[in-house]
């Protein structure tokens, strides 16, 4: 089975889209398939990163767009308009010599116009979204975060034919967080050590408003570990905070995000994919939305008990972030409750499950085609 996913990563895009695209290559890959990427050569983009795990990526130049009052919130992350994009995906199809049987799209300046464009090129189109903002053409959608209305997200947004897996059960996570929550001993919900953890990108910089507030906690006992990635424009700035505070270790974009979880007692963090490998590792967070897209996801976990949304970042401050974190860290109880809804949301197979599903419907189509085949040969004898 052939697959290309079209994604990008950038300073503005940060870079959670291509590690949930990564890992979905990565389970893929296991199952034989041979898995392509497509990315822009945006600022900040992750393509050597991706080629350093041993895919292939079709690069595409970065162009001129700016955001426009006339065009939706994410159109400029394409940085060329929608046309040219899907006429350089063509380009890049049709070059290719073998049949692609799925085209795996997670981009949200990508809708309906680009993907009938380049719909007969592919065998089929799988979709990651989570902004139920526009309509799709394609077989698969998924969409792993967690709403309570998740069904009625989508209603006209797809054709009736596309198979919809909603919700935290499909959580693109690496398999190190399924085996780390295995063997991992309950929580007795006392905060000894806290994991500080904005994404790869931070570009609102919410990791020194954290540290600020463990700062005025004055809690010399709690160990802080304190994640960025290589592309966090203040790293420079974060090193020389976590200089001056006890009991700060700071990680570089390590691959023992899983440890790290399974080690912490509390998290500091976005809204973002990481929500649902912090749920995985039964981890409670206070949350601080660094995205629009990440506020509906803070508001639903706050409700279902397994976090405690503060805001977006223009409206929490370091103070508050202290007060909030003063406050939980007295209440084990509390935290070992949240931690037991949080494993009980996510368990770690949500990759499986979607491979499987996509599998599935690569085998149903080749059954089809076959059948169909057989027939128009039948019919010419």
């Amino acid at each position: 089975m052939n697959v290309i996913i079209r994604t990008d990563s950038s300073l503005e895009i940060g870079s959670g889209h291509v590690m949930r695209c990564l890992t979905l290559a990565d389970f893929l890959a296991k199952e034989g398939a041979r898995v392509r990427f497509i990315c822009r050569e945006l600022h900040g983009n992750l393509i050597d990163f991706i080629r350093s795990k041993g895919y292939m990526v079709h690069r595409l130049s970065a162009g001129g767009l700016q955001q426009s009052p006339h065009r939706t919130t994410y159109d400029h992350w394409l940085t060329v308009d929608k046309k040219t994009d899907a006429n350089e995906i063509k380009s890049i199809l049709t070059e290719t010599e073998e049949q692609i049987d799925w085209l795996v799209i997670d981009h949200y300046a990508i809708d309906l116009e680009w993907e009938q464009a380049v719909r007969q090129y592919v065998g089929g189109v799988m979709v990651i979204d989570d902004l139920a903002n526009r309509r799709h053409d394609c077989d698969l959608l998924l969409d792993q975060n967690f709403f309570e209305n998740a069904q009625e997200r989508y209603r006209n947004l797809v054709p009736p034919h596309c198979t919809k897996l909603l919700g935290p059960e499909y959580a693109l996570l690496r398999p190190e967080f399924r085996e780390m929550r295995a063997k991992m001993p309950e929580r007795d919900g006392i905060v000894n050590r806290i994991m500080v953890f904005f994404g790869g990108v931070d570009v609102t910089n919410e990791t020194a408003k954290a540290l600020e507030a463990v700062r005025s906690l004055d809690r010399p006992d709690i160990t802080v570990d304190v994640v960025i990635g290589d592309s966090n424009p203040y790293a420079a700035q974060i090193k020389d905070m976590g200089s001056h505070i006890a009991n700060i270790r700071l990680h570089y974009q390590t691959e023992k995000m899983a440890d790290l979880m399974a080690r912490a007692d509390l998290a500091i963090g976005g809204g973002g994919i990481t929500t649902w490998e912090r749920c995985c590792m039964g981890l409670p967070c206070l949350i601080i939305a660094v995205a629009d897209n990440q506020v509906p996801i803070g508001y639903a976990s706050e409700k279902a008990g397994v976090s405690r949304y503060l805001g977006s970042s223009n409206e929490v401050t370091s103070e508050c972030l202290a007060k909030e974190l003063a406050e939980i860290i007295s209440q084990s109880d509390r935290i070992q409750k949240m931690g037991r809804r949080s494993k009980a949301l996510v368990d770690g197979q949500g990759a499986r499950r979607l491979v499987s599903q996509i599998n599935g419907s690569y085998d149903q189509r080749s059954r089809d085609e076959g059948r169909s085949a057989r027939i128009r040969t039948a019919g010419s004898d």
